[in-house]
């Protein structure tokens, strides 16, 4: 991991821009941490919009986070950003918007063409990403995970030891595999669902939510679209992390 830039967001933040293995990433810290303060950790998901763009709600996420005693961290997603595109990817995006222009149902091809890729290439960067962290002094965990795009989150949950508890953002196509393996996922979930959220079908997400293993697992779902989620359904899901994350 290499630091390649730090500034101080409001005073009280600690924002630093890394590189590793030639991904870039962001990592947030409280004023306070250190060697001797060491910080638990969440990771920002985001839907693969490109950091550069997400960056505004990102960063007010890892505000909130570090008010509450987190350190926080992202990567930049494959396909994303500058980083290179692949040919099946670009051809699974075209099919969707040919599908939804059509006014058709999207198939189960589709959207694992789209989805399995991006799950299969992220998932060992954020565990890389996650080995690097915990090697710093501020950093002591344990580890969350917070947002989307909903079948990393899952994947992560079933296959990262070191992730206690982890928030789920709906508002994604969920391959079936992905269900499959949310059956076996057992650590405590907080999944968020915008009931009328136009680009998600939301009898998918209810079957996620039902496939989960979990013995803890909770659905807020709220009213609007896909970026409407209100303030409170955030602060509810704080709480959730700080009770699971703060020993």
């Amino acid at each position: 991991m290499h630091f390649t830039s730090e500034r101080r967001l409001d005073g009280d933040v600690l924002e630093r821009a890394f590189t590793l293995d030639g991904i870039p990433g962001v990592l947030w810290t409280p004023a306070s941490a250190s060697a001797n303060a060491a910080m638990p950790l969440i990771l920002l998901g985001h839907p693969p919009l490109g950091l550069a763009r997400m960056y505004p709600r990102l960063a007010a996420r890892a505000r909130h986070a570090a008010a509450d005693g987190f350190a926080t961290a992202t990567i930049e997603l494959p396909g994303s950003g500058d980083r290179p595109r692949w040919a099946a990817d670009e051809q699974a995006r075209a099919d969707l918007h040919r599908t939804l222009e059509a006014g058709e149902p999207v198939g189960d091809d589709i959207v694992d063409a789209l989805v399995l890729p991006l799950v299969e290439r992220s998932v060992p960067e954020w565990r890389a990403a996650l080995d690097a962290l915990l090697t710093l002094p501020e950093i002591g965990g344990p580890v969350g995970y917070s947002g989307g795009i909903i079948s990393i989150g899952v994947r992560l949950a079933l296959v990262e030891p070191r992730i206690s508890a982890a928030v789920l953002f709906a508002g994604s196509y969920v391959p079936r595999a992905i269900l499959e393996e949310a059956r076996q996922v057992t650590i405590p979930l907080h999944v968020l669902l915008q009931w009328d959220d136009e680009a998600n079908d939301r009898q998918s997400v209810l079957d996620l939510f039902d496939a989960f293993g979990s013995k803890e697992k909770t659905l807020h779902a709220n009213m609007g679209g896909h970026t409407g989620v209100p303030r409170y359904a955030g602060d509810a899901a704080a709480r959730f992390l700080t009770r699971h994350l703060m020993k």
